[in-house]
C-alpha cells in the first residue's frame, strides 16, 4: 500500500463528534481534510478545510470527494455502503464498503464473527414472519434487536416468552431481526484494534464499559479484569479484523460472562466512545490511528500513559434553559481534561461530550471522576 504523506488531502463522511475529534488529528499530524455531511452545523465542519453539505448519496458531492481526496473513510457504520463501494473505484476508502456492510447488519455481522471462530451469544436471525414461528426457548429470556440502525439501545426490546417475541416483533414492523439470548453478565468491556496489514496490526488497551439507559456512561481504563482475560479480548479483536481483512480501527464490544468467558456483542468500523480515554492517557490516539491506517503508515504505539476513567457528558446535564452545565469545579482539576463537541443544542440522551480523569489507579480515577460529575 502506497503512503499518504501530508499535505495530503483526506475526505470523512460524517460531521459529528467522531469525525471532529478525527479532523482535529489529522490537522495536527498536517493533513487537510474534507467533511462530507447534510447538517450545516455539523461539529466536524468547524475545524474542516472544506465541508460539502450535501446528502451521503449525493452524487456531485461525492464525486467531488473522490476527486479532492487521497483516501476517504467513515465516523459512522450508517453511511451508505453501496457509496463507499463506489468511492473505492477512484480513491481509497478505509474501511471497506463490504466492512461496513457487515458491521450495518446484525445478522451478517454475528455470523461474520462465528465465521471467524469467535463467540456470541445464541442467536436467532429473523428475517420473515416464519423465522420467529420455530421454538424460541433456547433464545429466551431475550432482547429482540432491528438488524439495521439500531445503536444506543434504540430498536431493542426485552423479551421473556415466544408471545412477547412475537409482539414484539410485529411492533417492530416485521423488519429484519434477531433474537438474542440474555447472558448472565458480570461486566462488559471493549477492545479497539488498528488493522493496516497482517504484519501491521496493534491493539489498545481494553476498556470496562458502564453503561446507562444503553448509552455508555463510563469507560475504565485498564479493565477492572485478570490481565489473562484482557489479554484474550485483545486477540480475538486482532482474530476478527484478520478474518475481515480489516484496514482501518475496528471496535469490538464484548461480554464478560459470569464464568469468566467472553462472547463478542457488536463491532463498530470506526473509532469507538470507549475509545476516547485513549485521547489524554495513550501514547497514540484512536483517531490518529484511523489517520495512519487509511494513510498507509504503521500503526501508532498504544502503551497506557495512566490509568484513566472517561465520562460521557449528555444534554441531560445541561440546565432546562440550554445554560451550561457548572464548568469551574472540573476546569480547576489539574488531571481531568474537558472535551466539548461543539453541538449547538443539548437535548437529553444527545452526546455533548465528555471528560478524562487521569489518576494514579483506576479507584482513584473513578472516585474523583464520579465526584466531579456531582458538581455539574
Amino acid at each position: 500500500m502506497q503512503v499518504i504523506l501530508p499535505p495530503a488531502m483526506l475526505g470523512i463522511l460524517g460531521g459529528g463528534q467522531l469525525g471532529r475529534m478525527f479532523v482535529s488529528a489529522a490537522k495536527r499530524m498536517g493533513y487537510r481534510v474534507t467533511v462530507l455531511d447534510p447538517d450545516a452545523q455539523a461539529p466536524a465542519a468547524e475545524f474542516a478545510d472544506v465541508h460539502l453539505c450535501a446528502a451521503y448519496n449525493d452524487a456531485e458531492a461525492l464525486r467531488t470527494l473522490a476527486a479532492s481526496c487521497a483516501a476517504i473513510t467513515t465516523e459512522f457504520e450508517n453511511v451508505n455502503a453501496d457509496a463507499m463501494r463506489e468511492l473505492a473505484k477512484t480513491t481509497r476508502v478505509s474501511p471497506s464498503g463490504d466492512c461496513v456492510a457487515i458491521a450495518q447488519d446484525r445478522i451478517a455481522e454475528k455470523a461474520w464473527v462465528n465465521k471467524a471462530g469467535l463467540p456470541t451469544a445464541p442467536y436467532l436471525a429473523i428475517e420473515s414472519v416464519e423465522d420467529i414461528q420455530v421454538e424460541l426457548a433456547p433464545y429466551l429470556p431475550g432482547i429482540l434487536k432491528t438488524a439495521r440502525l439500531g445503536y444506543d439501545g434504540k430498536g431493542q426490546v426485552r423479551v421473556n416468552s415466544a408471545d412477547e417475541a412475537r409482539a414484539a416483533y410485529a411492533n417492530l414492523g416485521g423488519q429484519a431481526c434477531v433474537l438474542e439470548k440474555m447472558l448472565d453478565l458480570k461486566l462488559e468491556v471493549s477492545a479497539i484494534v488498528t488493522r493496516v496489514s497482517p504484519e501491521q496490526l496493534s491493539v489498545f488497551p481494553v476498556a470496562e464499559n458502564i453503561h446507562k439507559n444503553g448509552i455508555l456512561d463510563e469507560s475504565i481504563v485498564p479493565a477492572r479484569i485478570a490481565p489473562a482475560l484482557a489479554a484474550q479480548a485483545q486477540q480475538m479483536a486482532r482474530q476478527l479484523a484478520e478474518a475481515l481483512d480489516y484496514v482501518g480501527v475496528l471496535a469490538v464490544e464484548f461480554f464478560v460472562l459470569a464464568d469468566d468467558s467472553l462472547v463478542i456483542n457488536e463491532i463498530a468500523p470506526r473509532p469507538h466512545n470507549s475509545g476516547h480515554y485513549t485521547i489524554d492517557a495513550c501514547v497514540s490516539d484512536q483517531y490518529q490511528q484511523q489517520v495512519r491506517a487509511m494513510c498507509g503508515l504503521l500503526p501508532g504505539r498504544t502503551d497506557l500513559l495512566s490509568p484513566v476513567v472517561m465520562v460521557n457528558l449528555l444534554g441531560d446535564v445541561w440546565q432546562a434553559d440550554g445554560g451550561e452545565p457548572n464548568w469551574n469545579v472540573l476546569m480547576e482539576a489539574p488531571n481531568a481534561h474537558l472535551h466539548l463537541y461543539g453541538k449547538k443544542h443539548a437535548r437529553p440522551g444527545r452526546k455533548m461530550g465528555h471528560y478524562t480523569v487521569l489518576a494514579t489507579d483506576v479507584d482513584a480515577a473513578l472516585e474523583q471522576a464520579r465526584a466531579l460529575k456531582e458538581t455539574l
